[in-house]
């Protein structure tokens, strides 16, 4: 199956809400994987939440959780706030303008972290703060779960992801699909064991970190 192209909040209509179709595609699959890798309780950081749709679809699905949205675009603030305001479920928070490549986050406590479909469409000082931030936020024995496309030594990459690269790499020389062994050798530096991955929708892979 072919990758979409990235979505960025400024690709919506005039619209609060901005839709990003894959997540109606992925959600499910994701969710599945977060039941089993969250805590029984406690609140869930989104780095990059986007469109607002996946944490709305999360809260839903995962009642007692609590999450906590964030995005650095403005407009996706917007769009999460019109998601989360029309689904009106108590256990999600306002958003956040929170950008993962800075070194202080407005937020004091996580119990858990998840990130869909940044590392490939940010820069590497994103993935690089996202670890950061992570390491010290989260307690020991915390998950951090990633979702997105990722290269992998000894595994056939699918010629799909390697159009997406292109096409990230089109759109800015410093985006891309990044290879999961660089990924894993950055957590460990910064505290983090690469515990499960998972092969999921569209040449897609989920992650689960944990703090040591």
């Amino acid at each position: 199956m072919a990758s979409s192209p990235p979505w960025m909040p400024s690709d919506g209509g005039s619209d609060d809400k901005r839709h990003a179709p894959a997540t109606l595609r992925n959600r499910d699959a994701i969710a599945a994987g977060l039941a089993e890798w969250l805590p029984a309780s406690g609140t869930v950081l989104e780095i990059a939440s986007g469109s607002g749709e996946h944490v709305v679809h999360f809260a839903r699905a995962l009642p007692a959780l609590g999450w906590q949205p964030s995005d650095p675009d403005p407009a996706g603030l917007v769009s999460i706030a019109a998601w989360c305001a029309e689904a009106g479920l108590a256990n999600i928070a306002p958003p956040v303008a929170l950008d993962a490549s800075t070194r202080d986050w407005p937020i004091a406590h996580a119990d858990a972290m998840l990130c869909i479909n940044m590392v490939h469409i940010s820069e590497w000082a994103a993935t690089v703060g996202l670890f950061d931030g992570s390491a010290k936020l989260l307690q020991k024995g915390a998950p951090l779960i990633l979702y997105g496309p990722y290269f992998r030594k000894d595994h056939p990459t699918a010629p799909s992801n390697l159009a997406f690269d292109e096409s990230l790499r089109a759109r800015n020389a410093e985006w891309g699909v990044r290879w999961l062994e660089e990924v894993t050798d950055l957590a460990e530096t910064k505290g983090f064991g690469l515990e499960d991955v998972r092969e999921m929708p569209a040449n897609n892979l989920i992650l689960l970190f944990r703090r040591g």
